[in-house]
């Protein structure tokens, strides 16, 4: 069958003609067949297509008037106005442009996902569309006649094709076809929107503290790069006003969130508080970031649900990084929330400075690092010794080369010197001021080895030997910054596993490792290290679990487990000759396709030198089971060995379809304190989906039986 294709704006007929002056572009015609009848009326038959602009109507029949300019449409009629907008209809009367007229029985989709059954749709040049008799819904709709999960009905429904908006007239709501509530007028963003003022998803919490609540957000859309969220909480023992602001800048953004509260727990005081962060980028590569965070009272984050921060830190940094070369400068105030902590005695007030560089000299070969940094810490306290304050600045330079030896030998030689300068003030049990100078050097060999196997299987083996050495002595500076220490295989060749200057490693070392990978394309990758070191003489300033007293320190063990199928195990862990454990810690994840599961396990030995008086020993579980393609489930749990006592539980529970999203969650917090009490929250969501720029995806879509 032969198709024919026709522009009507060649056709001789002047009405039309003029109706296209203010059209974008002409109106094109496309059919099977095509005649005129009775010299003015031309009719298109069979794949009937009609293009204008962005719209695109397919039909059974179109008939054109030339005398009046309108088109008679016989459907089944469908009309995609651009990739949004999709309109079915039984039959329509449009003018030329196909941006004005009448379609009846027809079905409005938007974005393929709120779906508007209507009477009629009146479209009103190519921006308005006004449905009669109108049933919306995002939910699947079989043809057995089954209610919708829910709809909302209305007299009269208006779309905003420009502004993006949905206007209801006596609109009611229904679950099934039972009616819920009735509004006289309703304005709903239209699913193609990602960002519209109005309110978004309810919360109903339940609370010990506070009795049953419910949380309205309701957003402000500023302006395209900034909006405002403000969320109401109300509940019988509190009136809580939550707000979040967050706007984007050319160079960067900020976010702040905070609350203000008034509730039965603290009658007389207004609490609440304020988290701020932001990044921006400065001339120069130089990049800004900070964040503030501040609070009423010490208990306030935790019950109310807004951080379990116990330290809060305030920072503001600016920092540059190239590829040889970086710069950090940065302020920090801390503010502590544990009940035993006296903010007056601790290093509230912290600033740093960074610079490193790296040279590559061709005279010598290798490679030359330079660094400085400066550090300073405040107490508010102004009694001697407890509110010590102290200053230091450490200049470095060391150089470092490598050579491959005879049957693949590496060899890495360090040569470096550091120089410190300590002011100490309000401590009278030290001098005020001294510096240290220290020279280091080490010569470490590694033999990597690689062996394949069948399958592409492939294994590693890189046997360290590391002999160093460090001069110099120890000042007598307190110990401010070094009181924990960490021995694990990122530090096994470090020359000084103290992570400041305040405290240095001295003498003659000799470090012994072992590196041992496996990896398998259709197995199991596994790695493995083992370590340890040897020392002229002890360092008194090591804690008993950091695992390098004494002479010989304990053994360190880390590997990890991966496979193909979502399992990943990693431990690491110290124990000395004895096999007594001074660290334990074992993380293991699964990821399959209907399950998530993760869990630790931590050990820590009594340690009076880091505050620790008893042994700790935790169990923390948490996953999701996907049980069908709507119902997921989750829990997580903490448990505290050492007091046999759990720290914190919770489960969850979440329905998702095509056109709603419910979730139930009941979390309990067993931690008590002067300030905090055990406490239960029970908390329900339910979303609509159809109102937003997300769109729902066909996992979680219901089938008609």
């Amino acid at each position: 069958m032969i198709r024919l294709l026709l522009t009507l704006l060649l056709l001789s007929c002047p009405t039309l003609l003029a109706a296209q002056q203010d059209a974008p572009e002409p109106a094109v015609l496309i059919a099977d067949e095509l005649f005129i009848v009775n010299d003015r009326e031309l009719v298109a038959r069979g794949n009937v297509e009609a293009f204008q602009g962005p719209t695109r109507i397919t039909a059974s029949e179109i008939r054109y008037d030339r005398g009046t300019g309108a088109l008679t449409i016989l459907g089944p009629i469908r009309m995609d106005d651009g990739t949004e907008i999709t309109v079915l209809a039984s039959g329509a009367e449009l003018d030329a442009t196909l941006r004005t007229g009448l379609l009846r029985g027809a079905r409005m989709v938007l974005n393929q996902q709120l779906q508007l059954a209507a009477v009629q749709i009146q479209r009103v040049n190519g921006r308005y569309s006004q449905l009669y008799k109108t049933a919306a819904t995002s939910c699947q709709i079989c043809e057995t006649g089954e209610p919708p999960l829910w709809q909302i009905r209305a007299k009269r429904v208006i779309h905003d094709k420009e502004e993006r908006q949905l206007y209801f007239d006596g609109a009611q709501f229904l679950i099934r076809n039972i009616p819920v509530f009735y509004l006289p007028r309703l304005r709903l963003p239209d699913p193609t929107l990602s960002r519209a003022t109005g309110f978004l998803i309810p919360e109903f919490e339940q609370t010990t503290e506070f009795g049953l609540g419910i949380k309205v957000p309701y957003f402000i859309n500023i302006a395209p790069d900034r909006d405002l969220t403000v969320t109401p909480y109300i509940a019988p023992g509190t009136r809580t006003l939550e707000l979040r602001y967050r706007q984007a800048f050319r160079q960067g953004r900020i976010e702040f969130n905070g609350a203000l509260s008034r509730d039965d727990e603290r009658p007389s005081e207004t609490r609440g508080y304020v988290f701020g962060n932001g990044r921006f980028n400065l001339p120069d590569d130089f990049n800004l970031t900070f964040d503030i965070e501040v609070t009423t009272d010490d208990s306030y984050l935790k019950q109310y649900g807004f951080s379990g921060k116990d330290r809060l830190d305030s920072a503001i940094t600016i920092s540059r990084a190239r590829r040889d070369e970086y710069i950090s400068g940065g302020l920090i105030a801390f503010k502590s929330l544990r009940e035993a902590d006296v903010n007056a005695e601790l290093p509230t007030l912290v600033a740093d400075g960074i610079y490193e560089a790296r040279y590559f000299p061709d005279r010598i070969g290798g490679e030359l690092r330079l660094g400085v940094n400066a550090h300073s810490h405040y107490r508010y306290s102004d009694d001697d010794i407890v509110g010590r304050d102290v200053s230091r600045g450490s200049v470095e330079a060391d150089w470092l080369r490598s050579w491959t030896l005879a049957a693949g030998l590496r060899a890495d030689v360090t040569l470096g010197l550091t120089t410190d300068l300590f002011n100490v003030t309000q401590d009278s049990s030290v001098p005020q001021t001294q510096a240290q100078i220290s020279p280091r050097g080490a010569v470490a060999l590694r033999y990597p080895m690689v062996r394949g196997g069948e399958g592409g299987v492939t294994q590693f083996l890189e046997p360290i030997l590391q002999v160093g050495w460090v001069g110099g002595d120890q000042i007598d500076v307190p110990n401010e910054e070094s009181t924990r220490v960490e021995f694990d295989g990122g530090n096994l060749t470090s020359l000084s596993r103290f992570p400041e200057s305040d405290r240095r490693e001295r003498g003659r070392t000799i470090a012994l490792g072992m590196n041992w990978s496996r990896f398998d394309p259709d197995g199991l990758d596994t790695s493995l290290t083992l370590g340890q070191i040897l020392r002229q003489d002890s360092d008194p300033a090591f804690t008993e679990t950091s695992g390098l007293t004494g002479t010989s320190s304990d053994y360190l063990v880390a590997g990890q487990i991966k496979s193909l199928s979502g399992l990943t195990l990693t431990a690491r862990s110290l124990f000395d000759a004895d096999f007594d454990f001074t660290k334990a810690e074992i993380r293991g994840d699964y990821s399959g396709q209907r399950t998530r599961l993760g869990g630790s396990y931590l050990w820590l030995t009594r340690d009076p030198g880091e505050d620790r008086f008893e042994s700790i020993a935790e169990i923390a579980l948490d996953g999701a089971y996907r049980v069908d393609k709507h119902w997921t489930a989750s829990a997580d749990w903490r448990y505290d060995i050492s007091i046999s006592r759990a720290s914190t539980a919770g489960i969850g529970v979440t329905y998702e379809n095509e056109c709603v999203t419910v979730g139930f969650s009941v979390d309990r917090r067993y931690s008590t304190s002067s300030s905090l009490e055990p406490s239960t929250t029970l908390g329900l969501t339910i979303g609509l989906r159809g109102f937003s720029a997300r769109k729902g995806t066909e996992t979680y879509t219901r089938t008609c039986g």
